[in-house]
């Protein structure tokens, strides 16, 4: 059979991988792992290589094996068809359809979060943590940054800590007419002993304290709109990393304790778009594409 021939065959059986095992074999066999005298090792023992770099596959969709639970549409409790299972019905001829239909969101809420701006590190507290000269020309980029999107901002939210408060009140000059709102709930803090450990960051506050104050912040302000609310909704809060990093992975879903695997720059926004029904999604994580080079922080 011809080389030709059967790299189609393997390639109609098994896909790209294929490609890969049937390449390795061919370079085996020119010489390209380079053994050296008469030693040869057996050139299938070397795809064990390849192998442990391809996905795993069930033996009868060839498709790439899921991992993790299902995604739970009920994660805001918000569920309209949990919220009404097994509610009593004051009248025996209503409807239970008409009943779900009505206490369903129709709307799309947009939470745009936004990390402060830089601060002076060397405070000693909180009030002397206030935006270094840099800091303050980031919320300007940011605020234009809001501004040039053109969309209709409900409130602006932001957490109490000295320089969340700045970043905010320097942003709100760019959006004339929206509500600034105050919350001592989204103040910086440990929400989670992040996994894997680090030994080079020790919070100062106990995990399970700060995290019970993060976790009543995120189900106050991540969840699906009210059945009330008829149009979308945009709302901005400004707040921290850590506090930013644990709302995406509940929001989506993932390992809460994976929240420091991600990295956040000063000024940068993150998109997070919850649908009626209950899906989200991440339009943006930590942009801050709109500022120059020279003025990007992660501090």
């Amino acid at each position: 059979m011809s080389f030709r021939k059967t790299l189609k065959l393997i390639c109609g059986f098994a896909g790209g991988s294929a490609v890969l095992v049937f390449a390795a074999a061919a370079a085996d066999s020119s010489g390209f792992f380079g053994e050296q005298g008469g030693e040869r090792v057996s050139r299938w023992s070397r795809f064990a290589v390849l192998q442990a770099a391809q996905p795993a596959f069930t033996p009868a969709s060839h498709t790439p094996t899921p991992t993790g639970h299902a995604w739970d549409f009920n994660w805001d409790k918000r569920d309209p068809s949990a919220l009404t299972n097994g509610k009593k019905k004051e009248n025996a001829t209503e409807d239970p359809t008409s009943e779900q239909n009505n206490s369903k969101p129709k709307a799309t809420r947009n939470i745009l979060l936004i990390r402060h701006s830089q601060y002076n590190l060397s405070g000693n507290s909180d009030k002397e943590k206030i935006l270094t000269p840099l800091g303050r020309e980031q919320a300007e980029l940011t605020g234009q940054r809001l501004a040039a999107l053109g969309l209709k901002y409900d409130v602006l939210i932001h957490s109490s800590m000295t320089r969340a408060t700045e970043t905010a009140n320097i942003i709100s000059k760019y959006l004339p007419g929206v509500d600034l709102v105050r919350c001592d709930l989204l103040r910086e803090g440990a929400p989670i002993e992040p996994v894997p450990p680090v030994t080079h960051w020790k919070p100062d506050a106990v995990y399970h304290e700060d995290g019970a104050r993060i976790e009543a912040a995120f189900r106050r302000y991540i969840h699906r709109a009210d059945p009330k609310q008829k149009e979308d909704s945009y709302e901005i809060i400004v707040c921290h990393a850590n506090v930013i990093r644990y709302f995406v992975c509940r929001a989506l879903q993932f390992p809460p304790e994976g929240w420091l695997r991600m990295g956040l720059n000063n000024g940068s926004i993150t998109w997070l778009t919850i649908r009626p029904s209950g899906r989200v999604a991440l339009r943006t994580l930590g942009d801050a594409g709109f500022m120059p080079v020279d003025k990007l922080t992660r501090t």
